[in-house]
């Protein structure tokens, strides 16, 4: 479902003249259906890199990057967006949301915009607010306003609403107390147990051995260690 051959990435530094640095070379990475791998790797390894590349954010320098039929390194903007709407998942560390739209609303949008009716929308939504404890009472505010821990539990939400064939995950649990830690887990295992290929950082090692079927060190993506 996902897979990456021979991907290299380079950034160029505008305000160093140009000059550009190499970041990753030779990465390979195919994780079928119903697989979650672990990126792991220092700081500044490159996962965070790898996972934009992956979504699209980032351009890979050469290689190709394959999520179900679409190349993410030549698909045009369009597909990209077709791409993050029908198959691939993100759920970030970080919450970012139009302001004053509900909480209710930002979990429901992904299916809106797959065309589910608005009942079924948010009758999924608020099944998932509810079963990560975000209180019924909050539906209604723009999560803009909640704590650290209830955005990512909002973020999570959202990125489960829809049961996407693909999902990357930043650090799903950072944030997280043991009870909502738990539900996380039950997500991301139910997600494998329906055949979505999963990539994700999970700094939490528990959680890595339980949900994750393998390990991929980034550190053998850089330069040096491919020269």
């Amino acid at each position: 479902m996902i897979e990456l051959s021979n991907v290299s990435k380079t950034f160029t530094l505008h305000n160093q003249g140009g000059a550009v640095l190499e970041v990753m070379r030779g990465a390979n990475l195919v994780v079928p259906k119903g697989e979650c791998v672990a990126l792991t790797g220092a700081s500044g390894a490159g996962k965070s890199t790898l996972m934009r590349i992956i979504y699209g954010n980032y351009l890979a320098a050469a290689g190709t990057v394959k999520v179900g039929d679409v190349d993410v390194t030549k698909a045009a903007p369009r597909e990209i967006l077709a791409l993050r709407r029908d198959t691939l998942g993100y759920v970030s560390q970080f919450l970012r949301v139009v302001p004053r739209v509900s909480t209710l609303d930002v979990v429901a949008e992904p299916l809106l915009s797959l065309g589910v009716a608005a009942d079924e929308a948010k009758d999924r939504a608020a099944a998932l607010l509810g079963k990560l404890n975000i209180p019924e009472a909050l539906w209604g505010l723009s999560p803009t306003t909640f704590s650290g821990g209830e955005q990512q539990r909002v973020n999570i939400a959202r990125g489960f609403a829809h049961e996407y064939p693909a999902l990357l995950l930043d650090e799903p649990t950072a944030s997280l107390d043991a009870t909502n830690r738990e539900v996380v887990l039950g997500l991301i295992e139910d997600a494998k147990a329906r055949g979505t290929s999963i990539v994700g950082i999970f700094h939490d090692e528990a959680a890595r051995a339980r949900v994750c079927d393998r390990e991929i060190d980034v550190t053998g993506f850089s330069p040096q260690a491919a020269a």
